[in-house]
């Protein structure tokens, strides 16, 4: 049977490079805005608290749990609202790009580290070691983050779904060149694509969220991260998507229904022969 319907907020913010206090308060306030839209569930963008590649890493990066997921917990408990969000997090001497899932009454249930990080941006972030889901009563939950759905590392989000999640969360961060023109290369059939494959073959919800704003230190220094955040439903429906630009912030609310599995363990394989998959 399927789990009742629920609204989604996706919460595409401006992220301000190495600026934690008004990036988090920013995310604060559309969870809010989310609540009072009638939101169960917010997904905010990659990097928020410091932004993605931002140098500040180095010196600003938090622990998770710390001070940093501590501010959206806190917003999820205020709020009553499942809230997904990505965090550059510093773990010993090493920093990741991760992303948590936090309860409705503030607890951490997930907390990833994304494992395809882009090659420029090794020299800042690890490589993440950990995949999981979690059951709640929206469903169950799987999160990763942006390039980890790249089409060639499409196995991650198998992972994820043959691990039982129905909607699968992705804080991202979509940035183009400054003078891209989207009229002329309308941005994200990457991500149409790559997430279509996913929901055509498990029926499943997947959701990407990224943040707006130029990106003014780092490798990719003088290029705009521009939303166009997106949402595909089970057979490849597209659900919603985010306004284009560097200055488009949106709350964008979707509704998400989530099915049963397709199948588990050994049943999953010839249930994807059977809707044309060729891989292993």
């Amino acid at each position: 049977m399927s789990e009742a319907p629920f609204k989604l907020g996706m919460a595409q913010i401006l992220v301000e490079g190495g600026q934690p206090g008004s990036n988090l308060a920013r995310a604060a306030g559309r969870v809010s805005e989310a609540a009072a839209a009638g939101c169960r569930l917010v997904v905010l963008p990659e990097c928020l608290n410091l932004g993605w590649t931002h140098p500040s890493a180095g010196w600003l990066a938090e622990p998770i749990p710390g001070p940093h997921s501590d501010v959206l917990a806190a917003a999820a408990r205020q709020c009553r609202v499942y809230v997904v969000a990505g965090l550059v997090e510093r773990a010993g001497d090493r920093r990741f790009n991760a992303a948590v899932l936090i309860s409705p009454d503030g607890r951490l249930l997930l907390h990833h580290r994304k494992i395809n990080e882009l090659d420029i941006a090794l020299g800042l972030y690890s490589v993440g070691d950990r995949l999981g889901v979690t059951e709640t009563e929206l469903g169950t939950l799987g999160i990763d983050i942006c390039a980890d759905n790249f089409s060639s590392s499409l196995a991650i989000g198998h992972v994820l779904v043959r691990m039982g999640a129905q909607v699968l969360l992705s804080p991202s961060a979509w940035a183009v060149d400054a003078d891209h023109d989207n009229t002329h290369q309308p941005y994200g059939k990457l991500w149409r694509d790559a997430y279509t494959e996913l929901a055509r073959l498990y029926d499943v919800t997947v959701v990407g969220v990224s943040n707006v704003g130029w990106l003014t230190e780092g490798p990719w220094r003088g290029r705009k991260v521009i939303g166009c955040s997106l949402a595909i439903g089970p057979g490849g429906r597209v659900l919603a998507e985010g306004p284009y630009g560097d200055n488009a912030e949106a709350l964008v609310v979707v509704e998400v229904q989530t099915l049963p599995r397709i199948a588990r363990g050994t049943q999953i394989a010839p249930e994807l022969k059977k809707r044309g998959y060729q891989g292993p």
